[in-house]
């Protein structure tokens, strides 16, 4: 489990700093990491969404208070958990955006470049394809950039306008009484800008939706609930904004003979009770063939054995899990005579052993 950094330490302030130094300090970490500074820089993003998650508890007295008080842990019933994206920030900082950087958005107006969304695909795979790994294509639909108006949703050759509802503010106010009200302009959304002549093939959208074939490279070890992430494979991003990403969830089928714990592959091999008395020599089958195996004399039921190494290989390093053997002692049904008074011979042997055994412990007592 990662630990947090403290919230003070990213922002760069003492505990005791004043709203406008925080502010201040703020500022300089958004102005430094902001995305369109840092294009395709994860390492910057990330800088990005720990300084506002920072920011967005300080500058809150509440909020502040608690996490003086108990850290990280007095913010768990608050419901703040963070910013899931970029368009939260801009939204719950939109007027310190406009202040620093001239716009609220990731663009110069409001119509702003936005992030295409994240897409799920979940994908079936054989038991032998997760434990060797496996590359293989899916097709995924997905929203992706018109080809007519290269996702600017304008028809070629024309443009975007200032709306001329809100003139551009992408907000319209109208007076009740005393108040007066500030709503999202119904004209362009809130966008600012309207599209007077919208492309003919996406309306104005500036995206389709289209079938996409991808290769998936699965990596060997992964297990139900494994989710690989392909960069740039989402949906395409809006008026120029970067793509997300597909997040391929695994679902493995089951095997015949074969069960996994963790890295190890557990297995049962049936034998007789009379092999497992004499002991016998077997060939146990193995993700990568057979193996032979010595069952050792006098073997007891759901005994266990394994064979060192070949497991399922790690996700987290080289090593590769046992298999495990669990071996299940088989008893005889439908005995021929001469089976049946072999078996009664060897059973009044061994109740013969048995009833000595108790008499010397008696004895022993007395």
């Amino acid at each position: 489990m990662t630990t947090k950094r403290d919230y003070y330490e990213i922002l760069g302030v003492d505990r005791n700093a004043d709203e406008a130094t925080i502010k201040s300090q703020y500022r300089k970490l958004a102005m430094k990491y902001h995305p369109d500074r840092n294009p395709e820089d994860k390492e910057a993003e990330e800088r990005f969404k720990e300084a506002a998650e920072a920011y967005g508890v300080i500058r809150d007295s509440e909020k502040r208070g608690l996490y003086d008080r108990y850290g990280h842990e007095g913010l768990r019933d608050t419901g703040f958990s963070g910013f899931g994206g970029f368009e939260d920030i801009f939204s719950s900082f939109g007027d310190i955006f406009e202040d620093f950087f001239g716009f609220g958005m990731r663009g110069t107006s409001r119509a702003a470049a936005r992030r295409g969304s994240d897409l799920r695909y979940d994908l079936e795979i054989d038991f032998m394809d997760a434990a060797f790994g496996v590359e293989t294509e899916i097709t995924v639909e997905k929203q992706e950039r018109c080809d007519t108006c290269d996702g600017a949703g304008c028809e070629p050759g024309t443009s975007y306008e200032t709306c001329p509802v809100c003139r551009g503010a992408g907000q319209v106010a109208r007076s009740q009484g005393f108040f007066s009200i500030r709503t999202i302009c119904p004209n362009c959304r809130g966008e600012g800008q309207s599209i007077p002549h919208p492309c003919h093939h996406c309306r104005g959208t500036g995206r389709m939706l289209n079938s996409k074939a991808v290769i998936v490279k699965i990596p060997a070890g992964v297990d139900t609930g494994s989710r690989l992430r392909l960069t740039g494979e989402g949906e395409s991003g809006l008026k120029g904004g970067p793509p997300g990403d597909l997040y391929v969830v695994i679902h493995v089928r089951p095997h015949d003979f074969f069960k996994r714990e963790g890295t190890h592959v557990i297995c049962e091999i049936p034998i007789s009770f009379v092999d497992a008395a004499l002991g016998m020599t077997v060939e146990v089958p193995t993700l990568t063939g057979e193996k032979s195996l010595e069952i050792p004399k006098g073997t007891q039921p759901d005994e266990l054995f394994s064979f060192k190494g070949l497991g399922i290989p790690s996700l987290r390093g080289s090593r590769k899990g046992d298999q495990i053997i669990q071996l299940q002692i088989m008893t005889p049904t439908n005995l021929s005579k001469k089976q049946e008074s072999l078996l009664r011979e060897f059973a009044q042997l061994e109740s013969s052993k048995f009833s000595s055994k108790i008499k010397r412990f008696f004895n022993g007592k007395q």
